[in-house]
């Protein structure tokens, strides 16, 4: 009778690459964004085990991943690193995907993956948003300059508000992205590479023609809203234009001078029932 050979469980080092090469990109094809989220996640961890075990990446095991090491490294995160309890927990959410992916493959440290497991995700108190009033809104958007530059920042926070979209997805809108028809629509791409059409309204569509008029050397594949250099425009550039702008408003508004804006509550309530500012 043959003995069936023992197969050796794979090394720690090897799942990882796996984790990265194989299962987020081949198999779950995660976007870019994700991966690089992950791979950070890792860098971070392992950098602190090594420091805090005296061990290179190298020689990690599964059996080092005790739930007090991985605790210790997201009160590093939070307390050390001043990381928010948001971004705490999505490390702890790589950490996780990984381990769930090695049970599958490394059946001899079921034992220390299921502990590393019982870890935890930090609860904490989501702060109500406020937003601004239909008037305050309509004085931060102003009216647009002659200058490219205004003309540009003022589609931009036009654009903002008639969509409620995220800044990533309004200064990753491309001339292609407009659709300029009887049904006006934009076409945005949001995060885990999800696609919807928003409606724009009469004035925003009139806008964009005005805009791309002014504009003809912008083609299909080119930013709607570039900068100086016809690249993609940053987050940091969206908010100086923005906090900009708030300045401008403060003049017929002061109290705004007291609030903290940020495109991210760019939305009023009265756009839930798609009224539209013009």
């Amino acid at each position: 009778m043959v003995k069936a050979a023992l197969v050796s469980p794979p090394s720690f080092s090897s799942l990882v690459q796996q984790f990265f090469t194989e299962y987020l990109v081949s198999q779950r094809a995660m976007s870019p964004h994700t991966v690089a989220s992950y791979r950070d996640t890792f860098m971070l961890f392992l950098a602190f085990a090594h420091r805090r075990l005296g061990k290179p990446p190298t020689d990690l095991s599964f059996a080092d991943f005790e739930p007090d090491l991985i605790l210790a490294f997201l009160d590093h995160l939070e307390w050390q690193r001043h990381n928010s309890v948001r971004t705490r927990n999505l490390r702890l959410t790589a950490l996780r995907s990984f381990l769930k992916f090695a049970a599958r493959r490394d059946l001899s440290s079921l034992h220390h993956i299921e502990r590393a497991l019982g870890v935890p995700m930090k609860r904490f108190e989501r702060p109500m948003l406020g937003y601004l009033s239909r008037e305050e809104m309509l004085a931060v958007i102003g009216e647009p300059g002659s200058s490219w530059t205004a003309q540009r920042d003022h589609l931009l926070l036009v654009m903002l508000y008639n969509t409620g979209a995220r800044v990533s997805e309004i200064i990753a809108v491309h001339i292609a992205d407009v659709v300029l028809g009887v049904s006006a629509c934009v076409h945005l791409h949001g995060k885990g590479r999800k696609q919807r059409s928003v409606p724009l309204w009469k004035s925003t569509a009139q806008e964009i023609r005005a805009w791309l008029q002014r504009n003809p050397a912008l083609v299909a594949d080119a930013p709607l809203l570039p900068n100086r250099d016809g690249q993609t425009m940053t987050r940091t550039n969206v908010n100086q234009r923005l906090a900009l702008a708030v300045a401008r408003a403060c003049a017929a508004f002061p109290t705004l001078a007291k609030r903290h804006i940020s495109p991210i509550p760019f939305v009023t309530p009265l756009q839930c029932i798609c009224c539209s500012p013009g």
